[in-house]
């Protein structure tokens, strides 16, 4: 037989025998996957468990918050044992720049808004549902229309606001700091009641919102209220802002 034929005949038995054992060995594969998952699939639950995959982030966040406070206490107390005087300077620098970046509770007169979802359902309304849910761009323009009040310091479900702050809805919840908070949203803020009620009142998109909030077929939850004492505490989450840019 000529090495030509030899080497045919070669790669027709592998073919013939080789084929067949790459068919047990998938199956087999196959059969221990099915067994270990029990018949499902094996990471399914990352998936489709979005309640667990919300609180698992929250606590991964939570952790973080801890871990970095405890840094900066540590940085703190070896900073406070140095004696130089450029570091004395550069904390004279960082004390005066706490306050305007939210690093300082604040408590007084404010407002209170408090933002809820309809109790319609979609057979009590012909409206679109979308209108029957607070969003986050309506906590977002509370929250603009205090600021631009002169509100001192503003908080969201009692965590304080500064000027990284993201509002993101995640599902039926909205998300601060990466922590999913529930409706009802309850907005306050600490400064001259009148003059936050003022700016509050001529804002267009809040108009529109409190006129859907009296409309029957919506009846999206809005409440307002002077009060007398606001509490904002410190903002304690992560600060990892590298550094910024003055608008123009």
């Amino acid at each position: 037989m000529s090495a030509g034929s030899h080497a045919r005949h070669g790669r027709r038995r592998l073919w013939r025998y080789g084929t067949p054992a790459m068919l047990l060995l998938c199956g087999g594969l196959f059969a221990v996957s099915f067994t270990s998952s029990d018949g499902t699939d094996l990471r399914a639950g990352r998936y489709t468990d979005l309640a667990s995959l919300v609180q698992a982030e929250s606590d991964a966040y939570e952790n973080l918050r801890a871990r970095a406070a405890s840094l900066n206490t540590q940085v703190a107390d070896l900073t406070d044992q140095v004696g130089d005087s450029s570091v004395r300077r550069a904390k004279r620098k960082v004390a005066r720049l706490e306050d305007p970046a939210g690093l300082v509770a604040h408590e007084g007169a404010g407002l209170r808004v408090v933002l809820s979802d309809s109790p319609l359902s979609a057979d009590d309304t012909s409206e679109p549902l979308n209108y029957l849910i607070v969003h986050q761009q309506d906590i977002q323009a509370v929250v603009n229309a205090l600021w631009r009040g002169g509100a001192v310091a503003v908080t969201v479900q009692g965590q304080r606001l500064i000027s990284t702050t993201g509002i993101k809805c995640e599902g039926n919840s909205v998300t601060l700091q990466g922590v999913p908070y529930p409706q009802p949203y309850v907005i306050e803020a600490v400064g001259d009641p009148s003059t936050l009620q003022a700016a509050v009142d001529s804002d267009s998109y809040l108009a529109l919102y409190r006129a859907q909030s009296a409309q029957e077929d919506i009846q999206v939850g809005w409440e307002m209220s002077v009060e007398d004492d606001v509490k904002a505490p410190a903002y304690d989450g992560l600060l990892d802002l590298s550094y910024a840019t003055p608008l123009d």
